[in-house]
């Protein structure tokens, strides 16, 4: 009989029960309003629902050394999760975006690389601020790069600059670009009129073949030379486009934006929700991360509107932009760009915005990739 309580008792002190606490209720509650934000208000679905998930694998309480935490060498978790550590699950996001981009929108019309630069300013106004909060440099970097509303380069960055906040920097990039909708809207309202809004601009000149092979490789040799650092994203995601635009790697272009990039999107999301164990993320830092990832994404949209009614100055009418694109220069890609066309819409349904905003929208996936080496070039 004393056996069988003493074994009973044993089993207990393995349960989640027994080790469980506040904190990793917390965790839990925090997965599963991922999981209703991603079914069912379907914000970002392919992002939230693995990454809500993920955040409850990772707050099951555990008895220590069962091998299983995403912390714990050896574990299965922890194999999975070193794609993410060592920073090879980006680059293939990268190769897959590139594979699915169509860069037509910014061929057309280079100026709009303006706009997807000028955005950028999120994420050194997001640097400034983490270095007045206390953050270090690299720390600082790391947490800027959730400006450029582009998870893997956050995961990227952040795997090298500050490992040790990772979890907390991905989560927070990947929630405010599922939350582009919500937060965006407002800022591109206060700094337009109804004038400004009602801009039609030119339909797009038709893009030759040959600017569409040409544009990954010339654009990959420019900015590689430019920054080094970022050849990891800029290599992948102008390989994937070129292998998209060359019209003889049909099956390559295939797999890069189907099966591989809905596997990594899949490993990614699981891996860092995981990492999000309640010890681990539940810290005052976490919570700073958050609101200056929110403040970053403010800036960079305001950079992005009023760059535009700035440089409206210096054109003349019937070739100025619609500022409402400005908001596009995130990499969020293509929800920023909908979110573009959707307020247009609001003021004028007969103005469809979506072609004219993808040319910021792409231009901010590179110039993100751009900000990253460069940071990684000056802090790592």
């Amino acid at each position: 009989m004393n056996n069988i309580v003493e074994n009973l008792q044993q089993f207990w002190q393995y349960t989640g029960f027994a080790n469980c606490n506040f904190q990793y209720l917390i965790m839990i509650c925090i997965g599963l309003t991922f999981l209703y934000l991603g079914i069912k208000k379907e914000w970002e679905p392919m992002l939230l629902v693995p990454i809500g998930f993920g955040i409850i694998i990772g707050n099951i309480p555990l008895f220590a050394g069962l091998k299983v935490s995403v912390y714990e060498e050896g574990s299965v978790l922890n194999i999975l999760y070193q794609g993410v550590k060592q920073g090879f699950y980006p680059p293939l996001i990268f190769l897959g975006i590139g594979a699915m981009t169509d860069f037509s929108a910014l061929i057309s019309n280079p100026k709009l690389l303006l706009i997807g630069a000028a955005a950028q300013f999120g994420i050194f106004g997001a640097y400034a601020i983490s270095l007045a909060f206390g953050f270090d440099a690299a720390q600082a970097g790391a947490i800027g790069i959730i400006g450029g509303a582009d998870g893997p380069t956050a995961i990227f960055l952040s795997s090298r600059l500050a490992p040790d906040m990772m979890g907390a920097i991905a989560v927070s990039a990947y929630s405010y670009m599922a939350l582009v909708p919500v937060i965006q809207p407002p800022i591109m309202r206060l700094c337009t009129t109804k004038k400004e809004r009602l801009i039609r601009m030119k339909p797009p000149r038709a893009v030759s073949p040959t600017e569409k092979k040409l544009f990954p490789i010339v654009g990959f040799l420019l900015t590689a030379f430019i920054v080094p650092s970022g050849i990891p994203l800029l290599g992948m995601l102008f390989f994937g486009n070129l292998i998209k635009e060359s019209g003889v790697t049909k099956r390559l272009a295939n797999t890069a934006s189907g099966p591989l990039i809905d596997i990594v999107t899949i490993l990614i999301g699981l891996t860092v929700g995981a990492s999000t164990q309640a010890d681990q993320f539940l810290q005052l830092r976490s919570i700073w991360i958050f609101i200056i990832g929110a403040c970053s994404f403010v800036i960079a949209t305001f950079a992005g509107v009023l760059f535009v009614k700035f440089f409206n100055l210096f054109l003349k009418e019937g070739n100025k932009i619609n500022p409402l694109i400005g908001n596009a220069g995130v990499s969020a890609v293509p929800d920023a760009a909908r979110v573009s066309n959707n307020v247009g819409r609001e003021y004028d349904p007969s103005n469809y915005l979506m072609m004219h905003a993808m040319g910021p929208n792409v231009a901010g996936v590179i110039g993100s990739a751009v900000a990253a080496g460069m940071l990684l070039g000056f802090l790592g």
